[in-house]
């Protein structure tokens, strides 16, 4: 019988990682898993590459990458063993850029702020050292979180209400919305679903029959569980689901974060449990 090949999609923050540590100790057992069947692991996150590369070198990973809630596709140069387009070559990957430039979604931010009166504090408002107070993140990754090119993460620091008509505004000028685990995202025309569906399509042009799983946590994942064969959404830190997300066809996984993520990817991968 010949072994199901799968690819694995996944979101960053609260899922792989633990929403308050930042740790994915308790996904390890999972990880040698994946590392021993040697399945793709790609990160699918609203992280920025500089973030995702110190994340491949302590993995040891060689998979394409997914940054910034979809903004861009990183391909290593010699991943495929065919041709397909892209837009540039960076640092010995193949990109797909499919987000909007960083400093026109900093602008029209800037703009609907003024507009609707409304309070935001983004990255680009502040420095390393506030990043670093603001996330938890040491301040040597809170300096890779500023390296931003298709996503602004933002908190709106006016009322609920107000909150509602930001995100009206961003949609009206034809940006795309979305809340992660700690922050609101502005993107252009991309979201983690289009990213993971144009990957997948190059992936099946080599390995005709793979199936995908994908696992998140929050909102901004919805679109890749979507896009994916196997979706899986994780427990937020006080065990409960995204609210905004119901759809039956999502596993609830059982677990909070990497727990989940660990569990639910030993039970496909080697219980065969779906």
């Amino acid at each position: 019988m010949v072994e199901q090949k799968y690819i694995i999609y996944t979101d960053m923050d609260g899922t792989l990682i633990d929403h308050n540590n930042y740790s994915y100790e308790a996904a390890l057992p999972a990880l040698e898993l994946i590392h021993n069947k040697n399945i793709p692991l790609i990160f699918c996150t609203s992280k920025t590459k500089a973030e995702l590369d110190v994340y491949c070198k302590e993995l040891d990973l060689h998979h394409p990458l997914i940054s910034e809630n979809g903004g861009a596709i990183f391909i290593p140069d010699d991943y495929f063993n065919f041709d397909f387009a892209y837009d540039k070559l960076s640092d010995n990957y193949k990109v797909i850029e499919l987000g909007t430039r960083y400093e026109i979604l900093q602008k029209n931010l800037k703009e609907i702020c003024n507009e609707i009166n409304c309070r935001i504090i983004g990255f680009g408002d502040m420095d390393a050292e506030e990043v670093c107070k603001d996330t938890g993140l040491t301040l040597e990754y809170a300096a890779l979180a500023k390296k931003r090119d298709y996503d602004e993460a933002f908190r709106v620091l006016s009322d609920s209400p107000k909150e509602v008509e930001f995100e009206q505004a961003v949609l009206t000028r034809g940006f795309n919305y979305t809340k992660g685990g700690r922050y609101h995202h502005i993107m252009g025309n991309n979201d983690k679903g289009r990213a993971v569906r144009i990957l997948s399509e190059l992936y099946r042009k080599q390995w005709p029959d793979i199936k995908t799983i994908g696992l998140g946590d929050s909102l901004n994942d919805l679109p890749m569980l979507k896009a994916v064969d196997i979706s899986i959404l994780v427990q937020k830190p006080d065990g409960s689901y995204d609210k905004s997300i119901d759809e039956p066809f999502i596993k609830r996984g059982d677990g909070i974060g990497p727990i989940g993520w660990n569990r639910e990817l030993i039970n496909i991968l080697e219980l065969n449990i779906l």
